[in-house]
């Protein structure tokens, strides 16, 4: 058991040692958009990007699988189990979206938070794989937890997919302000007139700088704010899931539903935000920016909720982790 114990440490170490090279690899792609080169310009460094994830998802894989097996349970009952099933579901969705939509330039932001949260799983959360005590010795943590490390998993590509929205957002917008100002230069030029000196500039494109170039490469702000409303969906209805199984399970474990438990009522706030994200892009018509911030706002909550809430409060929740 502890053999594989340390196997699965060993891999999640190799996976993050691809993850590093992953991020290294959508940072240069990204900062290759500086020169402004040709769209159809080969993009090697994405590639080699993809291929480490891909390499990395499989060493994460084993890393989870052969930590369930070596404690004798479901690789999810403590902050670092959790932590490498929550960043595994994480990359499998941003692989996955690839099928639909070609969203590599999100790799640096879905990649680097990965890292950073295995890198905190194995410095500071770590322990031995074991068993796990009687109150979490139940079917409802197979359940329970699993749906919870996926909606945490969904709702972080729907976050870097929210700033990715605001990134095209300010592209978009930097577009507007530079066609309107030739425009503005044209009407004050005289009938006729030879196009010198501030008209001529005005017909060379003007350089909309870093932000602007990705902005190109980008879908659409009102696509990616699709998508991004899509997995916050998604994610929703998990996370609902995961929080009425919790007051099941809570009724098992201690006789009542509900306690107002620091763990609980954080939960509950990250519900409200995403249903509010939900109810205001339904119903209200918060799209763009607004809803953006919003949903960014509940995955903010999100964080708090499993690291300060987790790590600092006073919480029943605390023996698992």
């Amino acid at each position: 058991m502890n053999d594989l114990g340390q196997l699965s440490l060993l891999a999640i170490y190799g996976a993050m040692a691809a993850y590093g090279i992953a991020m290294v690899a959508f940072g240069i792609d990204l900062s290759a958009l500086r020169d402004g080169g040709p769209a159809d310009r080969p993009r090697r460094a994405v590639r080699v990007a993809m291929t480490t994830t891909w390499a990395g998802l499989a060493l994460h894989a084993i890393g989870v699988v052969t930590r369930g097996i070596a404690a004798g349970r479901v690789p999810w009952a403590n902050m670092y189990e959790f932590s490498i099933v929550f960043t595994f579901v994480a990359v499998t969705t941003f692989l996955l979206v690839q099928r639909w939509r070609d969203l590599r330039y999100l790799g640096a932001l879905v990649i680097t938070p990965v890292l950073l949260a295995l890198g905190l799983a194995v410095s500071v959360l770590y322990i031995e794989a074991d068993g796990v005590r009687p109150a979490l010795d139940h079917y409802w943590l197979v359940i329970h937890v699993s749906v919870a490390t996926t909606a945490i998993g969904v709702f972080s590509v729907a976050a870097a997919i929210s700033v990715v929205q605001l990134v095209k957002a300010r592209g978009e917008a930097t577009r507007v302000a530079a066609t309107r100002e030739p425009a503005v230069a044209l009407a004050g030029a005289p009938a006729g007139a030879p196009a010198t000196g501030d008209t001529a500039a005005a017909d060379t494109p003007a350089d909309r700088g870093f932000w602007g170039r990705l902005a190109d490469v980008l879908p659409g702000a009102a696509e990616l704010e699709r998508l991004a409303y899509r997995l916050n969906a998604v994610g929703f209805l998990l996370w609902t899931f995961t929080l009425i199984a919790g007051a099941i399970w809570a009724e098992h474990a201690w006789g009542r539903p509900w306690n107002w438990d620091p763990k609980e009522v954080g939960t509950f706030v990250v519900w409200v935000v995403y249903a509010a994200y939900l109810h205001a892009r339904a119903t209200r018509g918060w799209d763009g920016r607004k809803a953006a911030y919003l949903g960014l706002s509940g995955f903010g909550l999100l964080l708090v909720n499993y690291y300060v809430v987790n790590l600092f409060a006073d919480t029943v929740h605390g023996y698992a982790f």
